[in-house]
C-alpha cells in the first residue's frame, strides 16, 4: 500500500474537507469501533451525527460548565489535595471519566471511589483498544482484554442506565414527565431515535464506549500537556506567574498547547474513488494519506517561525483557530469541541461570562492550588503506545481548596 504523508496546514484542513475521503486510521480497533459515529462515512455518518448532535440543545455547554462540572471538579480533587498531591494522570482521567460518563449516559449510582476506579479502568482499555494501531502490546492478548472489559461495561453500567432511561421515556411518552426531565445526555438520544438508528445492543456498548474513551482519554491527557507546557513556560518568571492568575489569559495558554499536542497526533483517510489530492497527487482506492496534525499545527507560514515554541500570546492565524487542527475539521469535527476547549475569550472579559471550557477550568484550579511538579519525582512517558502522552505524571499542592 503506497502511503502519502501532508504536513502542510492548509493542505490537511483541505483533505479533512473532502468528503470522498474515508476515516482509515481505526479498523485495527473495531472491537470497540465497528460502526461508531468515528467510522461511519458518507451519508449514514451525517444522518448519525445529526441524531446524537440533538444532545446539544440550547446553552448545553454553558449549562454542563456553569451548572454540573463545578461540583464534580471540588469533589474529585478534594481527597488529592487533602493528601498534598498525587498523579495528575489518575486525577485527570478521574474527572474526565465523570464528566464522559455524565455527557454519554453511564450511571454511577453507588457514587464510590471504587465505582470510578472500576469505569476508569474499563475505558482505559477501550482507549488502548480504540488506538491499537499504535499500540506496542501483543494485539491478539490486547483484543481479548477489550472483550471482558465490554461485558464488564455492559452488565455494570450500560445495561441498568438503559433501562433507566426506558423506563423515564416511557413515563414522558404517557405524559407523566416532561422532557426537560429526561437525561440531556447521548444514550438517552440514541434509545429516542431507535426507529432512524436501528441499533442491536452490541452497536450500543460500541457506541456508548467510543464516547467513553473518546472523551476522557483525550480530556485527561490534554490536561496533562498543558500543565507541563506552563509550568516550563512560567519557570521561576514572577511576572509570568502573576499574569496565570488571570483565568481568560490561562484559557489561551490552554489552547496553546492543545495546538502544541493534538489528541490524535495524526489522523488517516483513504480514498472511495480514484481522485487527486493537494500534496499527495493522484491517488488510487487502495492508498492511504496521513494527515500530520503535529507538523501541520507547526506549520511556520501560519503559525510563525517559532511555531514549535510554546507561546500563549500568539494570535490566532486568519482563518484558522488557535488550536489549530486539534479537534479535525470538516464532518468529522470533534462534537465536544466547546465542551473541551470552551470558546476563546477575548481578554477583559468579565469570567462570568466567559465559556472556558472543561480542560481550561479543571488547569485553572490547579494552577489555583499551586499545583507543581515534583522535584525528586519526574514525570515518565507511556510506554504502551507510541504516541507522545505520558504515563505518570506526580505533582504536589502548595494550597489548600477553599
Amino acid at each position: 500500500m503506497e502511503v502519502h504523508r501532508l504536513t502542510d496546514y492548509r493542505e490537511c484542513e483541505a483533505a479533512l474537507r473532502n468528503p470522498d475521503l474515508r476515516q482509515a486510521m481505526y479498523d485495527a480497533g473495531a472491537v470497540i469501533t465497528e460502526g461508531t459515529l468515528l467510522m461511519l462515512h458518507g451519508k449514514p455518518h451525517l444522518k448519525r451525527r445529526e441524531i446524537e448532535s440533538r444532545v446539544f440543545r440550547r446553552n448545553f455547554f454553558k449549562y454542563y460548565e456553569k451548572e454540573v462540572f463545578p461540583a464534580t471538579l471540588e469533589h474529585t480533587l478534594a481527597p488529592f489535595v487533602a493528601a498534598g498531591g498525587g498523579d495528575l494522570i489518575e486525577l485527570g482521567y478521574r474527572l474526565t471519566v465523570n464528566l464522559t460518563a455524565d455527557f454519554a449516559g453511564v450511571d454511577r449510582p453507588l457514587k464510590t471511589v471504587e465505582e470510578t476506579e472500576q469505569l476508569i479502568r474499563l475505558t482505559k482499555k477501550f482507549s488502548e483498544a480504540a488506538t491499537m494501531v499504535h499500540s506496542t502490546r501483543d494485539k491478539t492478548e490486547l483484543e481479548a482484554e477489550v472483550r471482558e472489559a465490554i461485558a464488564e461495561f455492559d452488565t455494570v453500567f450500560l445495561t441498568p442506565s438503559i433501562t433507566r432511561r426506558e423506563d423515564l421515556l416511557a413515563q414522558f411518552q404517557a405524559g407523566g414527565i416532561e422532557e426537560d426531565d429526561l437525561p440531556r445526555d447521548v444514550l438517552t438520544v440514541i434509545l429516542r431515535g431507535q426507529d432512524e438508528l436501528q441499533f442491536d445492543h452490541s452497536q450500543r456498548i460500541r457506541e456508548i464506549g467510543f464516547y467513553m474513551q473518546a472523551g476522557s482519554h483525550s480530556t485527561a491527557n490534554s490536561v496533562v500537556h498543558a500543565i507541563e507546557e506552563i509550568l516550563a513556560w512560567a519557570g521561576d518568571d514572577e511576572a509570568r506567574w502573576e499574569r496565570l492568575e488571570d483565568p481568560v489569559f490561562v484559557q489561551h495558554c490552554v489552547h496553546e498547547s492543545l495546538r502544541l499536542h493534538p489528541a490524535s497526533p495524526e489522523a488517516w483517510r483513504a480514498p472511495t474513488c480514484p481522485m487527486h489530492i493537494e500534496g499527495a497527487g493522484d491517488l488510487e482506492v487502495e492508498e492511504l494519506i496521513i494527515l500530520d496534525f503535529f507538523n501541520a499545527n507547526r506549520d511556520p507560514e501560519l503559525f510563525g517561525e517559532d511555531a514549535d515554541i510554546f507561546e500563549p500570546d500568539r494570535p490566532a492565524p486568519r482563518g484558522a483557530m488557535k488550536t489549530g487542527l486539534s479537534f479535525g475539521f470538516g464532518t468529522h469535527h470533534c462534537l465536544g469541541r466547546e465542551l473541551d476547549g470552551g470558546v476563546l475569550v477575548k481578554p477583559g472579559t468579565p469570567p462570568e461570562k466567559a465559556q472556558f471550557g472543561i480542560v481550561p477550568l479543571i488547569v485553572i484550579k490547579l494552577l489555583s492550588l499551586g499545583a507543581r511538579k515534583v522535584a525528586d519525582d519526574p514525570p515518565t512517558p507511556d510506554t504502551k503506545t507510541v504516541r507522545p502522552n505520558w504515563g505518570r505524571y506526580p505533582i504536589q499542592f502548595a494550597r489548600e481548596m477553599t
